[in-house]
């Protein structure tokens, strides 16, 4: 543990707000079809992420709206997350380093999404309790 604060030089660590939900990272056939994962996006009321390679479709979401093994070829199952608050300059530099720095050094995984105005950041629920004592040790602010 480095005791380190990771805020902006000032004193003042980040505020991450905590969510509710419990989280799946779910992987679509890279066949399927994209009318699918919109279908999922039209009718999910809860956060989720979707993205599209050549090589998959990947859908993190809430767990209670993740798609059945029928329409999955895999999926992980138990994540929490953490919002980083308020909307970010595209301009600013290593904010999710340093707030992954922290959690890499407990030896805590994380899976990270970003939307235009924010970043976010899914740890195994397992792991939760010791990522915001973590966080909040390196001077972060949990809501």
């Amino acid at each position: 543990m480095s005791g380190r604060n990771i805020g902006d030089g000032g004193g003042d660590g980040f505020t991450l707000v905590e969510l509710a939900a419990s989280f799946s990272v779910c992987k679509l056939a890279p066949g399927a079809e994209i009318t699918q994962a919109m279908a999922f996006a039209a009718r999910s009321r809860g956060t989720f992420f979707l993205a599209r390679t050549s090589d998959e479709i990947s859908l993190v979401c809430e767990t209670s709206e993740a798609p059945d093994g029928a329409q999955r070829l895999a999926a992980e199952h138990g994540w929490r997350g953490l919002k980083v608050a308020g909307t970010l300059d595209f301009g600013l530099v290593g904010i999710i380093a340093r707030l992954t720095g922290v959690l890499a050094e407990r030896a805590i995984p994380v899976f990270v999404a970003s939307t235009y105005d924010t970043d976010y950041i899914f740890v195994k629920a397992t792991n939760f309790p010791a990522a915001i004592h973590a966080l909040r040790d390196a001077g972060c602010t949990i809501n």
